[in-house]
């Protein structure tokens, strides 16, 4: 693995001036699977091991939600009652120092979540889970405007937040032309609240890769949905060009698509078939999965090797030692 770097920052110098917390041991590494039963080159992006506490996805994002705050102040986010995103953002930003309040909200729950929601009791955060999403948000949204908390929204997907997943697109691109591994026909990952999708899309767009983004849908499509996918993108585009005057590429649509079919019928819920395919990750990699993103991934990943002229990415968002550390 090369050295430490920051893509972003290599590609947009001036960028350098958005503050950012290291919470992440970059790059993350990549592997081949090779005792996948059926599926020939089935690859995966292991940020799991992204950071040295609670890894995954939501630790990128964090480093520049993050950035600039230490000890004194306060964050507030939300999300649900087994959010990831919450336990992440309260366990990284106690390594700065920084307190943090939560608004939780009820969905349906697997074992993995309902370890998660012990764990942010056990943090120290509110243990009130709130029946109506809409209400909560607009409570957040509320308690923000007083200016006293520095507010995250939910899976931390705003332009400032997708940043680190626009880096991380970068990143993998270094490790292609590395020879670490090969282009990939397509990249499976997660699809939530958009902001690690977008910032993908974006990334690869300036880094001039062309792939696929594969977004398995694992919430409900009036909020996970492609224009909100792109529509973030946008405005993280819009973000880096204000900060560093430099205009990035337009993203092409084309590189996005989403299916439906790991969905579940609800957010949390856990899928049927995900507790087979999470056995044969774990039986070839010793790597868990949970129910809410990752095992609904995984399938769909399995599912595009099936058929996939080349090489397939799996995009491993969730950490286990979360569950732990």
């Amino acid at each position: 693995m090369a050295p430490s770097s920051f893509p972003l920052f290599e590609r947009f110098p001036k960028l350098v001036k958005l503050p950012r917390a290291r919470l992440c041991t970059l790059p993350s590494p990549v592997e081949r699977l090779t005792r996948i039963p059926g599926h020939s080159e089935i690859w995966m992006k292991r940020d799991d091991l992204d950071a040295p506490v609670c890894g995954g996805n939501k630790a990128r994002a964090l480093e520049f939600l993050l950035g600039g705050l230490g000890p004194g102040d306060t964050v507030l986010t939300v999300g649900g009652q087994g959010s990831t995103h919450v336990l992440s953002t309260a366990l990284h930003a106690a390594r700065l120092g920084v307190a943090t309040v939560s608004m939780r909200w009820a969905h349906d729950m697997n074992p993995v979540a309902e370890i998660v929601s012990s764990r942010i009791a056990a943090v120290g955060l509110d243990r009130k889970i709130r029946r109506s999403t809409l209400l909560t948000l607009a409570r957040a949204r509320l308690h923000a405007l007083s200016g006293s908390v520095h507010y995250i929204p939910v899976g931390g997907s705003v332009p400032l937040g997708v940043l680190g997943h626009v880096n991380a697109a970068l990143e993998l691109t270094a490790q292609i032309d590395r020879g670490e591994m090969p282009a990939p026909e397509q990249i499976v990952i997660a699809l939530a609240s958009g902001g690690t999708v977008a910032g993908l899309l974006l990334g690869f767009a300036i880094a001039g890769l062309r792939v696929e983004v594969v977004g398995a849908r694992v919430g409900p499509r009036v909020v996970v949905n492609r224009q909100r996918v792109l529509r973030l993108a946008r405005q993280t585009s819009k973000l880096i060009e204000k900060v560093s005057g430099e205009r990035p590429p337009r993203i092409d649509p084309s590189a996005l698509r989403i299916v439906h079919h790991v969905y579940g019928g609800g957010y949390g819920r856990a899928l049927p078939s995900a507790k087979a395919a999470a056995a044969i990750l774990h039986d070839a990699a010793a790597i868990r999965l949970d129910d809410t993103y990752s095992g609904k991934a995984w399938v769909a990943a399995l599912d595009e090797a099936r058929t996939s002229k080349g090489p397939v990415l799996f995009w491993l968002t969730f950490d286990p030692s979360c569950l732990t550390s």
